[in-house]
Protein backbone atom coordinates (compact mmCIF):
# COMPACT_ATOMS: atom_id res chain seq x y z
CA UNK A 1 0.00 0.00 0.00
CA UNK A 2 1.09 3.32 -0.74
CA UNK A 3 3.70 5.07 2.23
CA UNK A 4 2.55 8.73 1.38
CA UNK A 5 -0.38 10.93 0.01
CA UNK A 6 -0.69 14.22 -1.08
CA UNK A 7 -4.23 15.40 -1.73
CA UNK A 8 -5.24 18.57 -3.00
CA UNK A 9 -9.36 18.97 -3.73
CA UNK A 10 -9.28 16.15 -7.06
CA UNK A 11 -5.69 15.75 -7.52
CA UNK A 12 -3.97 13.10 -5.80
CA UNK A 13 -0.38 12.16 -5.76
CA UNK A 14 0.71 9.21 -3.76
CA UNK A 15 3.98 7.37 -3.25
CA UNK A 16 4.15 3.66 -2.87
CA UNK A 17 7.47 1.16 -2.56
CA UNK A 18 8.05 -2.32 -4.26
CA UNK A 19 10.90 -4.07 -3.00
CA UNK A 20 13.14 -5.66 -5.78
CA UNK A 21 12.01 -9.76 -4.68
CA UNK A 22 8.61 -9.21 -5.46
CA UNK A 23 9.35 -7.10 -8.55
CA UNK A 24 11.07 -9.97 -9.65
CA UNK A 25 8.92 -12.63 -9.10
CA UNK A 26 6.29 -10.60 -10.80
CA UNK A 27 8.62 -10.07 -13.72
CA UNK A 28 9.35 -14.13 -13.98
CA UNK A 29 5.71 -14.50 -14.17
CA UNK A 30 5.53 -12.22 -17.40
CA UNK A 31 8.67 -14.09 -18.59
CA UNK A 32 6.55 -17.91 -17.99
CA UNK A 33 3.57 -16.56 -19.87
CA UNK A 34 6.10 -15.33 -22.34
CA UNK A 35 7.36 -18.35 -22.61
CA UNK A 36 4.34 -20.62 -23.12
CA UNK A 37 5.08 -19.93 -26.62
CA UNK A 38 8.33 -18.28 -26.90
CA UNK A 39 10.71 -20.04 -30.00
CA UNK A 40 14.39 -19.78 -29.35
CA UNK A 41 17.30 -21.78 -31.27
CA UNK A 42 17.71 -25.07 -29.29
CA UNK A 43 15.00 -25.40 -27.56
CA UNK A 44 11.15 -27.00 -28.37
CA UNK A 45 8.21 -24.00 -28.39
CA UNK A 46 6.98 -23.35 -24.46
CA UNK A 47 10.38 -25.55 -22.87
CA UNK A 48 12.72 -22.46 -22.93
CA UNK A 49 13.90 -21.99 -19.00
CA UNK A 50 13.68 -19.43 -17.10
CA UNK A 51 17.09 -18.47 -16.83
CA UNK A 52 17.61 -18.47 -20.31
CA UNK A 53 14.55 -15.72 -20.86
CA UNK A 54 15.77 -13.54 -17.69
CA UNK A 55 18.92 -12.82 -19.90
CA UNK A 56 17.07 -12.29 -22.79
CA UNK A 57 14.35 -10.53 -21.65
CA UNK A 58 14.24 -9.43 -18.06
CA UNK A 59 14.43 -5.88 -18.34
CA UNK A 60 11.42 -5.46 -20.77
CA UNK A 61 9.53 -7.85 -18.11
CA UNK A 62 10.24 -5.98 -15.05
CA UNK A 63 8.44 -2.76 -16.95
CA UNK A 64 5.47 -4.73 -17.53
CA UNK A 65 5.52 -6.28 -13.96
CA UNK A 66 6.05 -3.10 -12.08
CA UNK A 67 3.02 -1.66 -14.34
CA UNK A 68 0.73 -4.71 -13.25
CA UNK A 69 1.88 -3.91 -9.39
CA UNK A 70 1.50 -0.06 -9.51
CA UNK A 71 -2.32 -0.83 -11.18
CA UNK A 72 -2.85 -3.27 -8.43
CA UNK A 73 -1.75 -1.11 -5.75
CA UNK A 74 -3.96 1.85 -7.44
CA UNK A 75 -7.03 -0.34 -7.33
CA UNK A 76 -7.33 -1.73 -3.76
CA UNK A 77 -6.28 2.04 -2.91
CA UNK A 78 -9.48 3.17 -5.16
CA UNK A 79 -11.51 0.50 -3.41
CA UNK A 80 -10.35 1.44 -0.13
CA UNK A 81 -11.04 5.67 -0.79
CA UNK A 82 -14.00 4.66 -2.35
CA UNK A 83 -12.78 7.15 -5.35
CA UNK A 84 -13.02 7.03 -9.30
CA UNK A 85 -9.90 7.88 -11.73
CA UNK A 86 -10.92 10.70 -13.69
CA UNK A 87 -8.21 9.05 -16.01
CA UNK A 88 -4.83 7.14 -16.63
CA UNK A 89 -2.45 7.98 -13.80
CA UNK A 90 1.12 10.18 -14.68
CA UNK A 91 3.97 7.53 -13.36
CA UNK A 92 7.31 8.47 -12.01
CA UNK A 93 10.02 5.96 -11.21
CA UNK A 94 12.86 8.24 -12.42
CA UNK A 95 15.01 7.47 -9.31
CA UNK A 96 15.03 3.70 -9.99
CA UNK A 97 17.31 1.04 -11.31
CA UNK A 98 17.28 -2.59 -12.60
CA UNK A 99 17.66 -5.20 -9.64
CA UNK A 100 16.88 -2.72 -6.69
CA UNK A 101 13.55 -1.50 -4.73
CA UNK A 102 11.09 0.70 -6.10
CA UNK A 103 10.10 4.07 -5.18
CA UNK A 104 7.46 5.38 -7.57
CA UNK A 105 4.88 8.18 -7.45
CA UNK A 106 1.47 8.46 -9.28
CA UNK A 107 -0.39 11.64 -9.85
CA UNK A 108 -3.86 11.54 -11.35
CA UNK A 109 -7.30 13.08 -10.71
CA UNK A 110 -10.13 11.85 -9.31
CA UNK A 111 -13.85 12.32 -10.50
CA UNK A 112 -16.40 14.54 -8.23
CA UNK A 113 -19.24 13.60 -6.30
CA UNK A 114 -22.26 14.63 -8.22
CA UNK A 115 -24.72 16.74 -5.64
CA UNK A 116 -28.44 15.68 -5.49
CA UNK A 117 -29.88 17.76 -8.56
CA UNK A 118 -33.45 18.27 -7.75
CA UNK A 119 -34.92 18.53 -11.28
CA UNK A 120 -38.62 19.47 -10.33
CA UNK A 121 -37.72 22.38 -9.07
CA UNK A 122 -36.79 23.36 -12.42
CA UNK A 123 -38.93 25.02 -14.85
CA UNK A 124 -38.37 25.34 -18.63
CA UNK A 125 -40.13 26.72 -21.56
CA UNK A 126 -41.55 24.57 -24.19
CA UNK A 127 -41.76 26.47 -26.97
CA UNK A 128 -45.17 25.53 -29.09
CA UNK A 129 -46.53 26.38 -32.82
CA UNK A 130 -49.40 25.77 -35.00
CA UNK A 131 -49.07 23.94 -38.87
CA UNK A 132 -50.05 26.08 -41.38
CA UNK A 133 -50.76 24.82 -44.26
CA UNK A 134 -49.28 27.12 -46.91
CA UNK A 135 -45.93 24.58 -45.24
CA UNK A 136 -47.83 21.49 -46.70
CA UNK A 137 -48.36 23.51 -49.83
CA UNK A 138 -44.79 24.51 -49.91
CA UNK A 139 -43.03 21.16 -49.29
CA UNK A 140 -46.00 19.52 -51.79
CA UNK A 141 -44.32 22.19 -54.61
CA UNK A 142 -41.08 21.40 -53.32
CA UNK A 143 -41.87 17.64 -54.17
CA UNK A 144 -43.01 19.14 -57.81
CA UNK A 145 -40.01 21.06 -58.97
CA UNK A 146 -37.89 17.96 -57.42
CA UNK A 147 -39.54 15.92 -60.07
CA UNK A 148 -39.87 18.69 -62.89
CA UNK A 149 -38.53 18.38 -66.35
CA UNK A 150 -36.17 21.20 -67.55
CA UNK A 151 -38.17 21.74 -71.03
CA UNK A 152 -35.51 23.59 -73.95
CA UNK A 153 -37.62 27.02 -75.00
CA UNK A 154 -37.81 28.66 -78.01
CA UNK A 155 -34.64 31.61 -79.55
CA UNK A 156 -36.95 34.19 -78.48
CA UNK A 157 -38.12 33.49 -74.87
CA UNK A 158 -36.94 35.57 -72.14
CA UNK A 159 -35.08 34.27 -69.27
CA UNK A 160 -37.15 34.16 -66.37
CA UNK A 161 -36.75 33.51 -62.08
CA UNK A 162 -36.76 29.94 -61.80
CA UNK A 163 -35.73 28.82 -65.55
CA UNK A 164 -32.16 27.28 -66.01
CA UNK A 165 -29.71 29.05 -67.61
CA UNK A 166 -26.97 27.16 -69.96
CA UNK A 167 -23.91 29.74 -70.37
CA UNK A 168 -20.61 30.13 -70.91
CA UNK A 169 -18.71 32.90 -68.82
CA UNK A 170 -15.36 34.36 -68.59
CA UNK A 171 -15.08 36.63 -65.37
CA UNK A 172 -12.44 39.61 -65.60
CA UNK A 173 -11.10 42.12 -62.74
CA UNK A 174 -10.45 45.42 -65.12
CA UNK A 175 -9.37 43.82 -68.36
CA UNK A 176 -7.40 40.60 -67.02
CA UNK A 177 -9.02 37.12 -66.60
CA UNK A 178 -8.97 35.87 -63.13
CA UNK A 179 -8.25 32.04 -62.55
CA UNK A 180 -11.36 29.72 -61.45
CA UNK A 181 -14.14 32.85 -62.94
CA UNK A 182 -14.73 30.69 -66.45
CA UNK A 183 -16.90 28.18 -66.92
CA UNK A 184 -18.52 26.46 -70.72
CA UNK A 185 -22.24 25.13 -70.52
CA UNK A 186 -22.76 25.98 -67.49
CA UNK A 187 -26.32 25.10 -66.13
CA UNK A 188 -27.30 27.83 -63.94
CA UNK A 189 -31.09 28.18 -62.30
CA UNK A 190 -31.98 31.67 -61.82
CA UNK A 191 -32.93 32.77 -58.30
CA UNK A 192 -30.77 29.75 -56.69
CA UNK A 193 -28.37 32.24 -55.33
CA UNK A 194 -25.56 29.96 -56.10
CA UNK A 195 -23.66 33.08 -57.80
CA UNK A 196 -22.61 35.98 -56.65
CA UNK A 197 -25.16 38.68 -55.45
CA UNK A 198 -26.22 40.36 -58.69
CA UNK A 199 -25.36 38.05 -60.69
CA UNK A 200 -28.52 35.66 -61.40
CA UNK A 201 -30.72 38.79 -61.93
CA UNK A 202 -29.03 40.28 -64.89
CA UNK A 203 -29.59 36.88 -66.90
CA UNK A 204 -33.20 37.60 -66.30
CA UNK A 205 -34.70 38.76 -69.77
CA UNK A 206 -32.28 37.44 -72.52
CA UNK A 207 -32.75 34.98 -74.63
CA UNK A 208 -30.54 32.50 -75.95
CA UNK A 209 -28.03 33.32 -78.50
CA UNK A 210 -27.52 36.63 -76.53
CA UNK A 211 -24.02 38.01 -75.37
CA UNK A 212 -24.02 40.37 -72.72
CA UNK A 213 -21.75 41.26 -69.57
CA UNK A 214 -22.83 40.91 -66.04
CA UNK A 215 -21.58 43.39 -63.61
CA UNK A 216 -20.91 42.87 -59.97
CA UNK A 217 -18.80 43.38 -56.50
CA UNK A 218 -17.53 40.23 -54.98
CA UNK A 219 -18.74 40.20 -51.23
CA UNK A 220 -16.33 41.61 -48.75
CA UNK A 221 -15.99 38.26 -46.94
CA UNK A 222 -15.54 36.53 -50.35
CA UNK A 223 -13.61 32.86 -49.21
CA UNK A 224 -10.97 34.24 -52.09
CA UNK A 225 -9.39 36.68 -50.47
CA UNK A 226 -7.77 38.29 -53.65
CA UNK A 227 -11.26 39.00 -55.25
CA UNK A 228 -13.10 40.00 -51.95
CA UNK A 229 -14.66 43.31 -52.51
CA UNK A 230 -13.36 43.71 -55.93
CA UNK A 231 -15.49 45.25 -58.80
CA UNK A 232 -15.47 42.56 -61.44
CA UNK A 233 -17.62 41.75 -65.08
CA UNK A 234 -18.34 38.56 -66.49
CA UNK A 235 -18.56 38.16 -70.27
CA UNK A 236 -21.95 35.83 -70.90
CA UNK A 237 -22.99 33.54 -73.83
CA UNK A 238 -26.51 32.94 -73.49
CA UNK A 239 -26.79 29.13 -75.12
CA UNK A 240 -30.20 28.39 -74.44
CA UNK A 241 -33.02 28.76 -71.64
CA UNK A 242 -35.22 25.86 -70.10
CA UNK A 243 -38.17 26.29 -68.22
CA UNK A 244 -39.37 23.68 -65.60
CA UNK A 245 -42.56 22.36 -66.07
CA UNK A 246 -44.05 20.61 -62.77
CA UNK A 247 -45.81 17.32 -62.55
CA UNK A 248 -50.00 17.61 -62.59
CA UNK A 249 -50.68 17.14 -58.56
CA UNK A 250 -52.79 14.28 -58.92
CA UNK A 251 -52.63 10.70 -57.12
CA UNK A 252 -50.57 9.39 -59.69
CA UNK A 253 -47.77 11.33 -58.47
CA UNK A 254 -48.39 10.93 -55.16
CA UNK A 255 -48.19 6.74 -55.95
CA UNK A 256 -44.55 7.86 -57.74
CA UNK A 257 -42.91 8.94 -54.45
CA UNK A 258 -44.66 6.13 -52.11
CA UNK A 259 -48.12 7.75 -50.74
CA UNK A 260 -51.54 6.25 -52.13
CA UNK A 261 -52.98 9.51 -52.79
CA UNK A 262 -52.79 13.33 -52.82
CA UNK A 263 -54.56 13.45 -49.59
CA UNK A 264 -52.40 11.00 -48.08
CA UNK A 265 -49.19 12.93 -49.24
CA UNK A 266 -50.46 15.91 -47.35
CA UNK A 267 -51.14 14.56 -44.31
CA UNK A 268 -47.41 12.48 -44.56
CA UNK A 269 -45.97 15.79 -44.90
CA UNK A 270 -48.42 17.09 -41.83
CA UNK A 271 -46.88 14.66 -39.89
CA UNK A 272 -43.25 15.20 -40.96
CA UNK A 273 -43.46 19.07 -40.28
CA UNK A 274 -45.13 18.15 -36.80
CA UNK A 275 -42.46 16.25 -35.65
CA UNK A 276 -39.83 18.73 -37.08
CA UNK A 277 -41.41 21.45 -35.14
CA UNK A 278 -41.77 19.19 -31.57
CA UNK A 279 -38.02 17.84 -32.00
CA UNK A 280 -37.07 22.04 -32.97
CA UNK A 281 -38.61 22.71 -29.55
CA UNK A 282 -37.33 20.00 -27.71
CA UNK A 283 -33.81 21.03 -28.83
CA UNK A 284 -34.48 24.34 -27.25
CA UNK A 285 -35.26 22.80 -24.23
CA UNK A 286 -32.48 20.60 -23.80
CA UNK A 287 -30.03 23.46 -24.75
CA UNK A 288 -32.13 25.60 -22.01
CA UNK A 289 -31.60 22.82 -19.22
CA UNK A 290 -27.94 22.51 -20.31
CA UNK A 291 -27.46 26.43 -19.42
CA UNK A 292 -29.24 25.22 -16.02
CA UNK A 293 -27.40 22.86 -15.04
CA UNK A 294 -23.82 24.23 -16.38
CA UNK A 295 -24.93 27.62 -14.15
CA UNK A 296 -26.80 25.99 -11.09
CA UNK A 297 -25.13 22.61 -10.35
CA UNK A 298 -21.54 23.48 -8.40
CA UNK A 299 -18.85 20.78 -8.94
CA UNK A 300 -15.16 20.45 -8.86
CA UNK A 301 -13.57 19.82 -12.08
CA UNK A 302 -10.74 17.43 -12.82
CA UNK A 303 -8.17 19.61 -14.33
CA UNK A 304 -6.69 16.91 -16.29
CA UNK A 305 -9.66 16.64 -18.14
CA UNK A 306 -10.24 20.11 -18.13
CA UNK A 307 -6.86 20.40 -19.80
CA UNK A 308 -7.52 17.27 -22.47
CA UNK A 309 -10.83 19.14 -23.73
CA UNK A 310 -8.60 22.50 -23.82
CA UNK A 311 -6.09 20.30 -26.23
CA UNK A 312 -8.48 19.11 -28.02
CA UNK A 313 -9.54 22.48 -28.96
CA UNK A 314 -6.50 23.76 -29.21
CA UNK A 315 -5.88 21.27 -31.91
CA UNK A 316 -9.26 21.90 -33.76
CA UNK A 317 -8.20 24.95 -33.66
CA UNK A 318 -4.99 25.24 -35.35
CA UNK A 319 -6.14 22.62 -37.80
CA UNK A 320 -8.72 24.96 -38.86
CA UNK A 321 -6.96 27.80 -39.55
CA UNK A 322 -3.39 25.73 -40.87
CA UNK A 323 -3.84 27.61 -44.01
CA UNK A 324 -5.05 31.37 -42.69
CA UNK A 325 -1.44 32.39 -42.93
CA UNK A 326 -2.60 35.74 -40.79
CA UNK A 327 -5.34 36.78 -43.31
CA UNK A 328 -8.26 35.75 -41.00
CA UNK A 329 -8.00 38.42 -39.24
CA UNK A 330 -8.56 37.83 -34.94
CA UNK A 331 -10.11 34.54 -36.00
CA UNK A 332 -6.39 33.11 -36.04
CA UNK A 333 -5.60 34.04 -32.69
CA UNK A 334 -6.67 30.87 -30.25
CA UNK A 335 -8.55 32.81 -27.32
CA UNK A 336 -6.98 30.54 -24.14
CA UNK A 337 -8.98 32.58 -21.67
CA UNK A 338 -12.69 32.05 -23.67
CA UNK A 339 -11.72 28.05 -24.89
CA UNK A 340 -10.47 27.27 -20.95
CA UNK A 341 -14.28 28.58 -20.05
CA UNK A 342 -15.66 26.84 -23.17
CA UNK A 343 -14.11 23.61 -22.30
CA UNK A 344 -14.52 23.81 -18.15
CA UNK A 345 -18.37 23.88 -18.91
CA UNK A 346 -18.11 21.27 -21.72
CA UNK A 347 -16.42 18.40 -19.11
CA UNK A 348 -19.34 19.96 -16.00
CA UNK A 349 -21.95 18.92 -18.32
CA UNK A 350 -20.34 15.82 -19.30
CA UNK A 351 -19.43 14.66 -15.84
CA UNK A 352 -22.95 15.76 -14.58
CA UNK A 353 -24.88 13.28 -17.43
CA UNK A 354 -22.35 10.63 -17.00
CA UNK A 355 -23.32 10.44 -13.16
CA UNK A 356 -27.16 11.17 -13.14
CA UNK A 357 -27.11 9.22 -15.66
CA UNK A 358 -25.72 6.27 -14.67
CA UNK A 359 -27.30 6.51 -11.07
CA UNK A 360 -30.59 6.56 -12.72
CA UNK A 361 -30.23 3.39 -15.09
CA UNK A 362 -29.75 4.98 -18.81
CA UNK A 363 -28.35 2.65 -21.39
CA UNK A 364 -27.61 2.69 -24.58
CA UNK A 365 -29.19 -0.54 -26.49
CA UNK A 366 -27.82 -1.73 -29.81
CA UNK A 367 -30.59 -0.75 -31.46
CA UNK A 368 -29.79 2.68 -30.65
CA UNK A 369 -26.20 2.04 -32.16
CA UNK A 370 -27.85 0.93 -35.23
CA UNK A 371 -30.43 3.54 -35.73
CA UNK A 372 -28.08 6.19 -35.04
CA UNK A 373 -25.32 4.29 -37.77
CA UNK A 374 -28.19 4.40 -39.78
CA UNK A 375 -29.48 7.82 -39.79
CA UNK A 376 -25.70 8.89 -40.02
CA UNK A 377 -25.26 6.70 -43.37
CA UNK A 378 -28.25 8.09 -44.95
CA UNK A 379 -26.92 11.39 -45.61
CA UNK A 380 -24.21 10.19 -47.65
CA UNK A 381 -24.07 8.93 -51.09
CA UNK A 382 -22.50 5.59 -50.14
CA UNK A 383 -23.96 4.13 -46.73
CA UNK A 384 -21.90 1.63 -46.71
CA UNK A 385 -18.59 3.56 -46.39
CA UNK A 386 -20.09 4.95 -42.64
CA UNK A 387 -21.14 1.11 -41.64
CA UNK A 388 -17.58 0.19 -42.60
CA UNK A 389 -15.60 3.28 -40.70
CA UNK A 390 -17.79 2.05 -37.40
CA UNK A 391 -17.12 -1.75 -38.13
CA UNK A 392 -13.20 -0.65 -38.19
CA UNK A 393 -13.06 2.04 -36.09
CA UNK A 394 -13.68 0.81 -31.98
CA UNK A 395 -12.57 4.41 -30.95
CA UNK A 396 -15.72 5.84 -33.17
CA UNK A 397 -18.16 3.47 -32.48
CA UNK A 398 -17.48 4.49 -28.68
CA UNK A 399 -17.54 8.13 -29.13
CA UNK A 400 -21.10 7.70 -30.88
CA UNK A 401 -22.11 5.38 -27.61
CA UNK A 402 -21.16 8.55 -25.50
CA UNK A 403 -22.55 10.76 -26.88
CA UNK A 404 -26.10 8.89 -27.45
CA UNK A 405 -25.71 8.02 -23.83
CA UNK A 406 -25.48 11.92 -23.04
CA UNK A 407 -28.80 12.64 -25.21
CA UNK A 408 -30.64 9.64 -23.70
CA UNK A 409 -29.47 11.51 -20.05
CA UNK A 410 -30.13 14.68 -21.11
CA UNK A 411 -33.95 13.60 -22.40
CA UNK A 412 -34.55 11.37 -19.68
CA UNK A 413 -34.46 14.36 -17.55
CA UNK A 414 -36.50 16.62 -19.50
CA UNK A 415 -39.18 14.00 -17.71
CA UNK A 416 -38.88 15.00 -14.78
CA UNK A 417 -38.89 18.97 -14.89
CA UNK A 418 -41.66 21.35 -15.29
CA UNK A 419 -42.69 22.79 -18.11
CA UNK A 420 -44.78 26.34 -19.53
CA UNK A 421 -45.68 26.40 -23.07
CA UNK A 422 -44.97 29.51 -25.18
CA UNK A 423 -46.70 29.93 -28.68
CA UNK A 424 -44.43 30.81 -31.70
CA UNK A 425 -44.26 31.19 -35.02
CA UNK A 426 -42.84 28.57 -36.81
CA UNK A 427 -39.75 30.23 -38.68
CA UNK A 428 -39.05 32.07 -34.68
CA UNK A 429 -38.68 28.02 -33.85
CA UNK A 430 -36.31 26.64 -36.62
CA UNK A 431 -34.05 30.20 -36.12
CA UNK A 432 -33.55 29.71 -32.28
CA UNK A 433 -32.96 26.02 -33.30
CA UNK A 434 -30.41 26.59 -35.62
CA UNK A 435 -28.53 29.65 -33.94
CA UNK A 436 -27.94 27.39 -30.80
Amino acid sequence: MFKKEKIKDLHYSVTGFLTADEVQSAADEVLKKFGETAKMPGFRTGHVPLSVLRQKYNASAYGEAIDKLMNSDLEKYATDKKIRLAGSPKADLSKWEIGKDVEYTLEFDILPTLPEIDLEKITLTKKVTKLDESEVTKAVENLRRARSVAEKQPENYKAQNGDTAVIDFTGYIGDKAFEGGAAKMHHLVLGSGSFIPGFEDQIIGHKAGDKFDVNVKFPKDYHATDLAGKDARFAIELHEVRKHVLPELNDDFAKEIGRESVKDLQEHIRNILNEQYEEAAKQEMRNELLDVLADKVKLDLPESLVEQELQMAKNEHEHHHEHCDGKCGGDCKFDEKKERKDAERRVKLGLILAEWGTANKVEVTRDDLQQAIWAEAARYPDPKQVFEFYNKNQNALTMLRGMLFERKALDTMLTHVKTKEKSVKPEELFQQAKAK
